[in-house]
């Protein structure tokens, strides 16, 4: 750390060129207060990556930011405080602090927590903004968090990792077992320290592959923001075999959030129904998209579904739904002289779901543009013809 990038006029400096473009500031300037300029840049790009993302770190004073991929990298504190949310107990320990955003959630549901970094530096800075947010009962080790756990007897409540997908032989990886840690390998180590085992993974993570190499799983939590998935919660009990895996999916939303919950034996047991689209088009968010829910989700609300693998759902009143509600206006044959003669349309929202040709193509070979109010759904029916439906969303 280089405390003096924390002084007042190196502080005032960093918030009153937010804003500013970095190329002309690097131009500008090579030093302030005979600090190298690139040191300040990069408090700078840290701190506006966090004015959304982190609101606390942003809006207090004296935070030491790391660089800005540790910032990229980091849970935001809406996704940071759902997790906290999911375990309880008196101790907690993260083997992956990382910028520290996690703990600090968890420090509010557990009296003692103990954030493992690797890197000494980011050890240093989130131990210093620790102390700048007042919070007291989170103890910092600069180590790595697996030695640590193989050096110590104590036990955990609670054990926290979110393995890197950045493997230093095999670059940017996808199977849990790639990542490091490998928590895969780790597990007897794991479960000998803690009753409940908390993993985060990358929303790119297939859930039957994960299922297939973690022991004792008992919950999944698939965690999308604005309908974006943004990571994998894997829950596990460590002194109890679970036979049922419950799948949550939340969409946290400006408004209001957006939950649905199945057991994962349901979806591969139930039937659904299946029939044409009537007055109401239904689209499930992305979390229930990635967790597969896609029979749950017809059969709690009552929905028909247009085609096996469509995952578009219909019904003749509107309902309360965990997605996107359509009212369909019309529905016409993919055919470009049809289109044009029944609906009209030089602008309009597009999606596919099971369709064989591109939004890009579709716009293409209709000459419709992008956005407005209107929307159209590219997919097939039960019946296998291609159709588009527009809708108006309510």
């Amino acid at each position: 750390m280089n405390l003096a990038l924390l002084q007042s006029e190196i502080q005032q400096f960093i918030n009153d060129h937010l804003k500013d473009d970095p190329t002309k500031l690097l131009l500008k300037h090579k030093e302030v207060l005979a600090i190298p300029f690139a040191e300040i840049m990069e408090q700078i790009q840290a701190k506006v990556r966090c004015e959304k993302k982190l609101p606390t770190w942003f809006s207090s004073e004296q935070i030491y930011y790391p660089n800005k991929l540790n910032i990229e990298q980091t849970s935001s504190e809406q996704t940071a405080n759902y997790k906290a949310s999911l375990v309880t107990g008196n101790s907690l320990i993260d083997l992956t602090g990382g910028f520290g955003v996690d703990c600090y959630a968890f420090s509010k549901h557990f009296p003692e927590v103990t954030h493992c970094e690797i890197s000494q530096k980011l050890s240093e800075i989130v131990t210093h903004n620790y102390k700048i947010l007042e919070v007291n009962n989170i103890q910092t080790v600069a180590e790595d968090g697996i030695a640590y756990l193989q050096q110590t007897s104590q036990t955990y409540d609670c054990i926290y990792i979110d393995p890197s997908r950045r493997n230093d032989v095999k670059g940017k990886v996808f199977l849990l077992e790639d990542c490091l840690p490998d928590v895969v390998t780790h597990q007897e180590l794991l479960a000998k320290h803690a009753t409940t085992i908390l993993i985060k993974t990358s929303p790119l993570l297939d859930i039957t592959n994960g299922l297939r190499v973690l022991n004792n799983v008992k919950e999944i939590h698939v965690v999308a923001v604005q309908n974006e998935v943004k990571e994998l919660l894997w829950l596990i009990d460590t002194k109890q075999q679970t036979t049922q895996v419950s799948i949550k999916t939340v969409n946290l939303t400006h408004k209001e959030d957006e939950f649905f919950n199945f057991q994962l034996s349901d979806e591969k047991h139930q039937e659904v129904q299946y029939g044409l689209p009537k007055k109401y088009l239904y689209e499930p968010n992305a979390a229930i998209m990635k967790a597969g829910g896609f029979i749950s989700i017809a059969n709690s609300f009552q929905l028909e579904k247009l085609h096996p693998h469509s995952h578009l759902y219909t019904s003749d009143s509107l309902i309360d739904f965990p997605g996107r509600r359509f009212e369909i206006q019309k529905i016409v044959p993919f055919n470009k002289k049809i289109f044009k003669k029944e609906l009209h349309l030089s602008k309009a929202n597009i999606t596919t779901r099971n369709f064989p040709v591109s939004v890009a193509t579709i716009r293409k070979k209709l000459t419709v543009a992008d956005g407005g109010t209107d929307f159209l759904f590219a997919t097939t029916l039960l019946s296998e013809n291609k159709v588009l439906l527009h809708c108006l969303k309510t």
